[in-house]
């Protein structure tokens, strides 16, 4: 029986060398000169370190720039609210979202049983797992959800007959 699976799993060296990107050009822009302006990376989360609002700003773009350089979506990145940190700086924590969330999955298995294509959907953990007996209603499927969740990070793998 022809199934695939849908996820949402971030390439991890590929962000781990847009933020190398990142940390360069802060090194090396002019307008970064004496700053305390920091990106760091640890297991999934990305802690920006900015002198003021401006430079944070700054960082974001730099990320969001260095991140489509990398083909790797933005939407993976959650960002969380600006803090005071010691030193007169601002911290930053944005959350890189791995897997696809409960209600997301929800919502997807929602749009694929609207569609009255005889195909099954299962969610497997943040995983969803859909199979049918024709390939062409498992290609209608993720025409649909291509269409209608442009702004999940989606992948569709294990595409077997």
């Amino acid at each position: 029986m022809p199934s695939f699976d849908i996820v949402s799993k971030p390439d991890m060296p590929s962000i781990n060398n847009a933020i190398d990107g990142v940390t360069r050009e802060i090194s090396t822009r002019y307008d970064f000169k004496g700053s305390k302006s920091k990106v760091e990376i640890i297991e999934e989360m990305i802690i920006v370190i900015a002198d003021d609002d401006l430079k944070r700003k700054q960082v974001e773009e730099l990320i969001n720039v260095h991140f489509t350089r990398k083909k790797v979506s933005v939407s993976f990145l959650n960002y969380g609210k600006a803090e005071v940190a010691s030193g007169n700086t601002i911290r930053q924590q944005i959350e890189i979202k791995n897997g696809i969330s409960r209600e997301d999955c929800q919502k997807i298995i929602k749009q694929i049983k609207n569609t009255k294509s005889k195909v099954q959907v299962q969610i497997q953990g943040d995983e969803i797992r859909v199979s049918g007996k024709k390939r062409d209603d498992l290609q209608s499927s993720i025409a649909i959800i291509k269409e209608k969740f442009c702004n999940l990070p989606l992948q569709f793998i294990n595409f077997r007959d």
